[in-house]
């Protein structure tokens, strides 16, 4: 027979976004148990990123990117400061090749500015290169961002995860959602694992990550009429032998999948690149192949030697990936963050986090005191 059981909050994902969702609950008061399908936290989504802190340059203006990666990132900070976890803010340089490319700087700086990001310049060629010599002499112009970072994201997750568990909230490992339903009174939620069990809940978070739409189709109630399609992007990165010539980030211009293969250095003083964007076929789901392909190192040499002109292919190796949940078909502009509560679509109690990408680490904080204020 199978268990049964009450719950005050259910948090389904224990990636970053489970994670500062159940702490801001639980330190708000409420009981807060996080299901997680896997054995340890941030397995997916969390883990496979450039650990860069964002400062918000490229979102729509008000958006929920726009509104959550500002304010999550001074929040951020503030965090990983109170908690010791390593962070460098070493600032970034979107750089534009020619003067074609340096026309379209305009229009980031100005969104970036109504965004609230702070202390931006907008930079000719030559003090770029002052900044940063190894760069292309072709470089007509940069924005400077000195607000943008990188940090230790593991640190991040561990010490979210305990400030969770000290405000009373506990997780569940190897314990998947299998289905559930909106009913009168709490929502119900059928569980897999090594101890099968209904659970009541009177709340439920959806921030499942790659499965969240999945996981949101599975649950019963008015919620999945307008539940959208999601599409993955496998994004891959490659490592940089040797010293690299920089001490800030460098992005090239943004596209509609990716900020572009931007480089960036952690906080050991490695050199990467990437994401580039696979769009995966459709019908694609997880499980995915995080393997990188090595054929690739081609594709990312011709891209960033435009910026690098030093960089030779032999110095690029395989390194890791990351898939993408994107809710926007191929060729469509970026979408935003999907939050949604019962006044949006309609089920008692439950919230559903869709599409949350990049830049959702940055934003993190700041998305889950907008979940608390929807969970009421």
């Amino acid at each position: 027979m199978t268990d049964s059981f009450e719950a005050d909050v259910v948090v389904i994902g224990a990636g970053v976004i489970g994670l500062a969702c159940g702490r801001a609950l639980a330190r708000a008061g409420r009981e807060v148990i996080v299901l997680e399908a896997e054995d340890q936290i941030a397995m997916h989504t969390s883990s496979r990123n450039s650990e860069v802190i964002h400062a918000g340059l490229y979102y729509a203006t008000g958006s929920l990117k726009a509104r959550h990666c500002v304010n999550g990132r001074r929040m951020l900070y503030s965090f990983l400061d109170a908690h010791g976890v390593a962070v460098k803010r070493c600032g970034k340089l979107v750089v534009a090749i020619g003067e074609g490319e340096a026309g379209e700087l305009g229009a980031i700086l100005a969104r970036a500015q109504a965004n609230g990001v702070e202390d931006l310049r907008l930079l000719d060629g030559a003090k770029a290169l002052a900044m940063e010599p190894a760069l292309n002499p072709e470089v007509a112009a940069a924005i400077h961002s000195p607000v943008s970072g990188i940090f230790d994201s593991h640190a991040y997750f561990l010490a979210l995860q305990g400030e969770l568990e000290d405000a009373g909230g506990s997780i569940a490992f190897n314990t998947p959602v299998l289905s559930g339903a909106v009913e009168t009174g709490p929502i119900r939620l059928k569980i897999g694992g090594d101890n099968p069990a209904t659970i009541h809940a009177r709340t439920v978070v959806n921030a499942a990550g790659h499965y969240a739409p999945h996981i949101a189709a599975t649950i019963e109630g008015p919620h999945t009429a307008g539940l959208p399609e999601t599409h993955f992007v496998k994004g891959s990165y490659f490592g940089i032998s040797g010293r690299t010539p920089f001490s800030r980030l460098i992005y090239p211009l943004p596209n509609t999948a990716t900020l572009g293969l931007h480089l960036t250095i952690d906080l050991g003083g490695r050199g990467k690149v990437g994401p580039d964007a696979e769009w995966l076929p459709e019908g694609a789901s997880p499980p995915f192949d995080y393997r990188v392909d090595p054929a690739r190192a081609a594709v990312f040499h011709a891209e960033v030697s435009r910026y690098w002109p030093g960089l030779t292919v032999d110095r690029l190796t395989p390194d890791y990936a990351g898939v993408r949940p994107k809710i926007v078909p191929r060729g469509a502009p970026s979408g935003d963050f999907r939050i949604e509560g019962a006044e949006t679509h309609g089920s008692p109690g439950l919230v559903n986090l869709l599409g949350i990408e990049s830049p959702g680490l940055t934003s993190s904080l700041s998305i889950a005191d907008h979940v608390a204020e929807l969970a009421g």
